[in-house]
């Protein structure tokens, strides 16, 4: 939710300098997808959100970043991967991830990159050479050839663009064929139309045969599905051609020559027992990449940032640690939907493994020992006051006595601030049964009526609803996140006392209701994607759904004026003329693809009394012909502005930017006509308009 380009890149750089300490030459990530088609899509938080092109910018600058650390990126699930339920061929979801075996040298990926603890302690499904499987089958995610490129391929090419080494092919079926043995979309999309020259993997029980996934692109299997007896059969008999052999050979090997791992210098792959502490100034940048993620969705009459309060309470189990932690032991079997102490990562493969974790409780003990505050604290979800006990949670021996009663209302009431904290938990394994918590509102209703400064930190793994208590005049402030890592609890008490002004935006549309969305789970082995292109606000524009909070929309503690004229023009030599791409075939694509072709400009000011930074973010809406939604980010920067600070911000448009997937043609192709552009805060909080005719 940073949107700033240089933490994109940084983040992952830094984890890429971890990576390579450890002799890792492959980091199962950045993960595109599940791009978050639905929001109760278990494992959406592994994800940059489900706008194609914010995930695309930030997918390429992920693996630029890994690049740049000598790592190769092993980027997921390749494709449609969006959702547990029925993933894999038992009657759940989960499953594991991909990891290829270890050599005992450097040829390792890191463990629980996605899930390591394959049956057959590598990759694939362990078939014994055979090239047949009867296992049951994964779901098919079925999908036309429009979305397919405009909306789920679409950040693949910025990733293969940007260096991508590796790819994981998914576990799930596409249009009724296995992911990993999908010859239209391994052989065809991905390394012909563009262009990827790295080496295609499987997530553990991805690869069902050895010449199906061969022929398909695969190129790193499983030994026991590929043994030398296999392969010489297939060559015998025509299954498998030498030429592919050969391609297979050199995908795998050539990756480590482009990123230098072949010099010798290469640090050797640690052990299970060596240590090694490759952080450096890592807290530092986890710290501020958190805080910079924060969104501000409401603050009435100032009431943030804190200013010495001279009372606090906090409730919420998400307050603080959880009984045993910093890190649930690794599980790919699902997750609760409420996590019971502070979540700072998701759960199952995408896990974090922290060497400590701040919480809030801790962070907030530290600035109330500064300011002098009293100090009071109830992390539990369900101490109300109807409790026997008062504590909810099974506390005894706590109602009586001569202080606050140890139920919300009693430690809400005469105090100057509450902060209440609620989370949003997931991970691999299973999907979520709920976008709202009914003990969660329930404790934010309670504290409420007791306390008319009750200001609300939630950090989701995706969309979290607040209708239940948005409204509530004593709730003056709210803050939203994702997982924030370990240094979540100063990152958040950062933005409480202003000493960092929020300027988060949503990745994604926060609804009013659950039934606002139209991309419920799949339940069938054959789920129809038939809502196309129209995901997320891409739909609540098209069908008029009003959201609570829409994709975009972000607070600050200052403001920030638009100038009111929005400036396009043509590069050029643009080519806008021509309808087709005509460029070269290359990595990343046709080579005219990534012309500037435009660009669109226009001022932005603080006019508020503190520094801040606004995401600014461009959308087009394409001529009628081209099918597309009423409009699309097609472009966003961050800017830094010191009070009183005017700056020019410059978008560039490339080729692609302007163009839609022709179905007939098979080519990406510019509409004619008017393409109108718009400016702003927001997909809705838009402040100014041009039109460029092509």
């Amino acid at each position: 939710m940073t949107w700033d380009k240089d933490h994109m890149y940084t983040m992952y750089k830094a984890l890429g300098d971890e990576f390579y300490a450890k002799g890792i030459n492959v980091a199962n990530g950045p993960v595109s997808q599940p791009l978050g088609r639905s929001p109760w899509g278990g494992r959406n938080g592994e994800s940059f959100g489900p706008d194609s092109y914010l995930n695309g910018i930030a997918f390429g600058l992920s693996v630029k970043g890994y690049g740049d650390a000598g790592v190769i990126s092993g980027a997921k699930h390749f494709l449609l991967n969006e959702q547990e339920n029925n993933r894999t061929q038992s009657s759940g979801g989960g499953g594991g991830g991909g990891s290829p075996p270890s050599d005992g040298g450097n040829s390792t990926m890191p463990s629980g990159g996605d899930n390591s603890t394959s049956s057959d302690g590598g990759m694939g499904g362990g078939m014994g050479g055979s090239d047949s499987s009867s296992e049951s089958t994964a779901y098919s995610a079925q999908v036309d050839d429009k979305t397919l490129h405009e909306t789920y391929m679409w950040p693949f090419y910025d990733g293969v663009k940007a260096g991508l080494g590796a790819v994981m092919c998914a576990l799930n079926r596409v249009n009724e064929t296995y992911a990993c043995e999908n010859q239209d979309l391994i052989g065809g999309m991905l390394k012909t139309e563009i262009g990827f020259p790295g080496f295609v993997f499987g997530d553990v029980g991805g690869q069902k045969t050895a010449f199906g996934s061969a022929n398909a692109g695969m190129d790193y299997g499983s030994s026991s599905t590929w043994s030398n007896s296999t392969i010489n059969t297939g060559l015998n008999n025509g299954s498998l051609t030498e030429a592919r052999l050969t391609d297979m050979a050199v995908r795998n090997v050539l990756p480590s020559y482009y990123f230098n791992q072949q010099d010798g210098t290469y640090p050797a792959t640690a052990g299970l027992e060596d240590y090694v502490d490759p952080r450096a100034n890592h807290s530092k940048i986890a710290r501020n990449i958190a805080a910079s993620s924060l969104v501000l969705l409401k603050n009435t009459n100032g009431a943030l940032p804190l200013n010495k309060p001279r009372t606090m309470s906090i409730f919420g189990a998400h307050a603080g640690a959880a009984n045993a932690g910093p890190n649930d032991p690794l599980s790919v079997t699902g997750s609760d939907d409420v996590y019971q102490g502070h979540a700072a990562s998701l759960g199952g493969s995408g896990t974090g493994s922290f060497a400590y974790l701040i919480t809030p409780h801790y962070a907030l003990t530290t600035k109330v020992l500064e300011d002098g505050t009293m100090f009071r604290w109830l992390m539990n979800d369900t101490a109300y006051a109807s409790s026997s006990s008062g504590m909810g949670g099974g506390v005894s021996g706590y109602s009586s006595g001569t202080g606050a009663a140890h139920t919300y209302a009693g430690y809400a009431t005469d105090t100057e601030v509450c902060l209440v904290f609620l989370n949003a938990y997931s991970g691999e394994g299973a999907d979520r049964s709920e976008l709202y918590n009914a003990d969660q509102d329930a404790m934010v209703t309670s504290v409420a009526s007791s306390c008319n400064n009750t200001i609300v930190v939630i950090n989701a793994i995706a969309a979290r609803l607040v209708d239940a208590w948005i409204d509530n005049d004593n709730v003056t402030a709210v803050v939203y996140g994702g997982m924030l890592g370990q240094e979540s609890g100063r990152a958040i008490v950062d933005v409480l006392y202003g000493d960092v002004n929020p300027s988060g935006k949503l990745t994604y549309t926060l609804a009013r209701n659950e039934s606002d969305y139209n991309t419920p789970l799949c339940t069938d082995l054959v789920c129809d994607f038939a809502e196309g292109n129209y995901i997320d606000y891409k739909y609540f524009d098209a069908y008029n759904v009003t959201p609570r909070y829409e994709f975009g929309f972000g607070l600050s503690y200052t403001t920030f004026q638009y100038a009111a004229d929005l400036t396009v023009a043509k590069a050029p030599n643009a080519g806008l003329d021509r309808k087709f791409s005509q460029g070269q075939r290359a990595v990343g694509g046709r080579e005219d693809l990534w012309d500037v072709v435009a660009t669109a400009s226009t001022e932005v000011s603080n006019t508020g009394a503190r520094d801040g930074a606004e995401a600014v973010q461009l959308y087009v809406g394409f001529p009628a012909a081209a099918g597309q939604p009423v409009r699309q980010l097609r472009g966003f920067e961050k800017v830094h502005l010191a009070k009183g600070e005017k700056k020019s911000v410059k978008f560039e448009l490339r080729r692609r930017d302007l163009s839609y997937w022709d179905v007939e043609a098979q080519n990406w192709a510019v509409a004619s006509g008017e393409y109108t552009f718009w400016v702003g805060a927001s997909s809705r909080d838009l402040k100014s308009k041009a039109v460029l005719t092509v």
